[in-house]
């Protein structure tokens, strides 16, 4: 399992409220609007993780994450990722990507990473944790 994670700033103009409404209701759905079935292919899982900064507990201030949105795409192959990039950068799709991309982040300069994990033994017993995906009917 391949893990992609991408770092987002929404534009300066936007609220959270309508940079995470934009997200969830136009630019995730952008590419089965466009066509694509299944619309990212060969994902396993697709998440947006909306920051919200908190009061650090040893400094009591509140710092500025540097980011709004963490995305996250879960791959079984390193394989399936470097397809679904290909996908992303066809020349004939990647004019339709920017541009909704213009209406939603501050700039295209966006992180892009794989992630490697480690899970830390956390149950009652010292078992490492499981996560099972499950799709909804």
């Amino acid at each position: 399992m391949l893990k992609q994670i991408c770092f987002f700033r929404k534009r300066p103009d936007m609220t959270m409220d309508e940079f995470m409404d934009y997200y969830e209701n136009q630019h995730s759905q952008l590419a089965k609007k466009m066509g694509a079935k299944p619309a990212i292919p060969n994902a396993v899982r697709y998440v947006r993780r909306y920051l919200v900064p908190e009061r650090n507990p040893v400094t009591g201030e509140i710092h500025d994450p540097g980011y709004d949105c963490i995305m996250e795409i879960w791959w079984n192959s390193r394989e399936d990722f470097e397809r679904s990039q290909a996908i992303i950068s066809d020349p004939e799709r990647l004019p339709i990507t920017k541009a909704d991309e213009e209406k939603l982040f501050a700039s295209h300069e966006n992180p892009v990473c794989t992630c490697i994990e480690y899970d830390s033994p956390m149950g009652p017993n010292g078992e490492v944790p499981r996560v099972d995906l499950r799709y909804e009917d």
